[in-house]
Formats: structure tokens, C-alpha cells, sequence
């Protein structure tokens, strides 16, 4: 009598979670796929077939425990029913092409898309609505999504005979595969849908409105969900992705929430100090020259500049000044600058002209 708990290498008290485990291993251990021309791992591998349909079965197995035999007249792994194929199915599923159900007509989700949106400075910091068209594909109106032509019903597939899978034999297993014809639908469409040609979608242009939140920024996304493709059989539609793009500005450039902005005085109100109005992305606002400001230096403007996403903060404005040195000078000007030169004691004999390049180049002749 064979030892069929020593066959599958489990005790005789093994749970039925035990038993498929052992068999699994096993199975992949010495399937002829997988030990192609050996006779002693073919033998083996009947062997473990004719065990696990024992002892896996409850009745033979109490059977078997009391006589010794399975009171079941044996095992033929090429048995029409109850044979290896099912018993390989339920426990492997996908993992060698079966598959116990049709799964053609599965619910699918719809693709999602991507739309590139162009926007200012401005709304990106303030926020703003926009209306967005762009094409995708939807469910057809006309067949609904069947493809067929509205009263002709698509004809059930021959080949697998509306399962959406056809089985065939390989080597000791029966295994399965998507139906080539149908393309796993389990139905053949004989009078295609005019409208959409079968596909059971039509592109269609879409418009939609978006709220742009205040604080986005260069590359910011904005999901928009159930706005993308249709889904096949039921499923769901994907969703529509926003990627945001921030035109350059004339005046302003911003690094995370600052808004940064380069502004000219003359040489006098630099000298001298001035009161002079600054632009800002919420109107002009007033800023203190101290004087002898220096070309370069930095002034900041509490809660001008753009707000952190989905906060309460704001960040500020940093305004830079340069100081424009005129090109062109009229002969009184030339005469107060030349006297103004010959009377400033700290730099004894230098011209004027070598004090400005001094001063905005750091060189010195």
C-alpha cells in the first residue's frame, strides 16, 4: 500500500491548507513541462497527483485512513471528470494560462488624460477659473457602447461559445486561453455601430471649468477626477490631469512665495534718499531711500508676494536697486558733477568717472 501523507511529505494530521501547499511545491517541482524527456519525474508527478486526490477529497481520505485505499477504484490524471485539469485550476489559477471565467467583458477603467494650461503670473498667485476644451473619447450615444448597430444584437461566439475562452489540452493539464475571435467578449459584432465603427466610443470635444487655488506654481498638477476617457463595460471613467505652466512676466520673477522685482533710481536719490513708489501684484505701494543706498541693495515688502498652496501665508516682495547712471550729461550737469569730483576729499584725485566704476564694478585703477 503506498504512503500516500509520505508521497506529499505532510503528517496525517495535516489541515487541508497543508496538503494543497505540499502539492503546490511539488506539482512545480516535477511537472513534465518543467523536466522535459524525464521518465522517473513523470512517474513522480503521477504518483503525487494520485495522493493529493486522495487525501485532498474528505470522504476518501477518511476512507483511506480506516482501509487504506481510497474506495475510490484509483486515479487517472487523464480523467474526463474530476480529473487533474480541474484539480490543477482551482489550485494554480492564472499561473499557467487557466482561468476558471470569462473576463473579456470585465469592467475597465477609461485612460486618463493630461492637459497643459498656460496661465499668468497673476492668476497663479491669485487663483482664477478657466474653461478648458480639449477631445476624448466617450461611450458612443447611438449603440451605448456595444459596438452593434442599434436592434442588431452582437451574435454569441462559436468558437468559445460566449465563455470569451477556449480550452485545449497541454501535456497533462487543461489550461485556457482568451478567445482569439472574439477577443474574449464572448460575442462577435455582425452589424457594426455607424456611428462609431464598432468601437463602441466616439471622440468627442469636451469644456469644463477648473478653479485654479491661489499659490500654484511652475509645474503644479490639478486632478480632476471622472473627467478623462469613458471606461469599457461599466467601468468607470479615468481621470483629467491639469499641468500648469507659469508665463514668464515683463517685470516680476518668483522663486517659491517671492516675488522678486530689479527697480532703477538716479545717482541723486540714491546720494540724497528718496520716497518712490514700487509696482506690486496688488497695486503701487510706497518705499523709503535711505540715503546713500548702493546699487544692489535689497528692500522687502511684508506680504506682497505669492502665498504658499493651500495656506494662510504669504510670502514678500524683494525689490532690488540698481542705480542708473546717465549716459548722457548736459554741460551744467557736467560742470556740477566735475565740481562736485574736485571737492570730494576721500578719493583726492580721482575723477568722478573712477569713483562710479568703483562703485559699481568693485574695480580700481
Amino acid at each position: 500500500m503506498k504512503d500516500y501523507y509520505k508521497v506529499l511529505g505532510i503528517s496525517v494530521d495535516a489541515t487541508e491548507m497543508e496538503i494543497k501547499k505540499a502539492f503546490r511545491k511539488l506539482a512545480f517541482k516535477h511537472h513534465p513541462d518543467r523536466n522535459s524527456g524525464d521518465k522517473a519525474a513523470e512517474e513522480k508527478f503521477k504518483e503525487i497527483n494520485e495522493a493529493y486526490s486522495c487525501i485532498s477529497d474528505p470522504e476518501k481520505r477518511e476512507h483511506y485512513d480506516r482501509f487504506g485505499t481510497d474506495g475510490g477504484g484509483g486515479f487517472s490524471p487523464f480523467s474526463a471528470a474530476g480529473g487533474f485539469g480541474d484539480i490543477f485550476e482551482d489550485l494554480f489559477g492564472d499561473l499557467f494560462g487557466s482561468s476558471g471565467g470569462r473576463t473579456g467583458r470585465r469592467p475597465a477603467k477609461g485612460n486618463d488624460l493630461r492637459y497643459n494650461l498656460d496661465i499668468t503670473l497673476e492668476e497663479a498667485v491669485f487663483g482664477t477659473e478657466k474653461t478648458i476644451e480639449f477631445p476624448r473619447w466617450e461611450m458612443c450615444g447611438d449603440c451605448g457602447g456595444s459596438g452593434s448597430e442599434p436592434g442588431k444584437d452582437p451574435e454569441t461566439c462559436s468558437s468559445c461559445k460566449g465563455s470569451g475562452q477556449v480550452r485545449f489540452q497541454q501535456g497533462f493539464f487543461s489550461v485556457s486561453k482568451s478567445c482569439g475571435r472574439c477577443r474574449g467578449t464572448g460575442r462577435i459584432i455582425t452589424h457594426r455601430c455607424r456611428t462609431c465603427g464598432g468601437q463602441g466610443r466616439e471622440q468627442k470635444h469636451q469644456s469644463i471649468n477648473i478653479k485654479l487655488p491661489p499659490g500654484v506654481d511652475q509645474g503644479s498638477t490639478l486632478k480632476v477626477r471622472g473627467e478623462g476617457e469613458s471606461g469599457s463595460f461599466g467601468g468607470p471613467a479615468g481621470d483629467l490631469y491639469v499641468v500648469l505652466t507659469i508665463k514668464k512676466h515683463s517685470f516680476f520673477r518668483r522663486e517659491d512665495t517671492e516675488i522678486i522685482c530689479e527697480v532703477p533710481i538716479s545717482f541723486s536719490q540714491a546720494a540724497l534718499g528718496a520716497e518712490i513708489e514700487i509696482p506690486t501684484l496688488d497695486g503701487s505701494a510706497k518705499l523709503k531711500i535711505p540715503p546713500g543706498t548702493q546699487s544692489g541693495r535689497m528692500f522687502h515688502l511684508k506680504g506682497k508676494g505669492a502665498p504658499r498652496l493651500d495656506s494662510h501665508y504669504r510670502g514678500n516682495q524683494v525689490v532690488v536697486i540698481y542705480v542708473e547712471v546717465p549716459k548722457k550729461l548736459t554741460p551744467r550737469q557736467k560742470e556740477l558733477l566735475e565740481e562736485f569730483a574736485s571737492i570730494n576729499s576721500d578719493e583726492g584725485s580721482k575723477s568722478f568717472k573712477e569713483k562710479l566704476k568703483h562703485l559699481f564694478t568693485g574695480v580700481e585703477n
